[in-house]
């Protein structure tokens, strides 16, 4: 059975599994090309970071970055190899947009590669409903990355 819970990053299999997306990013990417955030960046406040379990198997992980009240940033979507192709990434993606609705944001942002490698990346966020931007928050225009946003529902915000 899958579950999805919110990790606070002292285990050893979640900082591997990190740790391969990190390098994953760089050997994909020039140096200065490269956002991925290490485990330093993704325990700042304003990241929240789930795990995805099948069983007792870490499967992947996503983390959702508080831009501002009403914006937030996908950061660290990353599918265990062994799990590829079983709907991790859709169910993370699922959940940290749901998360974003439930945070009453408006947006949701997100930075990837341009390159092929990123391609299936891509397509899974256009799935989603996510649209070419500009690039948001810190980030500067470059040619080796794509920015993305996807407009929430007001409808789904929580009442004040």
């Amino acid at each position: 059975m899958r579950k999805i819970v919110v990790d606070d990053l002292s285990g050893p299999r979640i900082a591997a599994l990190l740790r391969e997306h990190v390098d994953e990013m760089r050997s994909a990417s020039p140096p200065e090309s490269v956002h991925a955030l290490d485990l330093d960046g993704l325990r700042r406040p304003e990241v929240t970071v789930w795990s995805v379990y099948d069983g007792d198997e870490l499967v992947g992980c996503g983390a959702l970055k508080e831009l501002g009240p009403t914006s937030g940033e996908v950061k660290s979507m990353r599918t265990a190899p062994a799990a590829q192709r079983r709907g991790v990434a859709s169910a993370v993606l699922t959940h940290l947009t749901e998360e974003a609705r439930r945070r009453g944001y408006a947006r949701l942002y997100l930075e990837t590669g341009s390159m092929d490698f990123f391609a299936p990346a891509r397509a899974l966020y256009t799935r989603f409903g996510f649209r070419l931007c500009e690039p948001f928050g810190d980030y500067l225009p470059d040619p080796n990355s794509v920015h993305m946003e996807l407009a929430l529902s007001p409808r789904s915000r929580p009442v004040p």
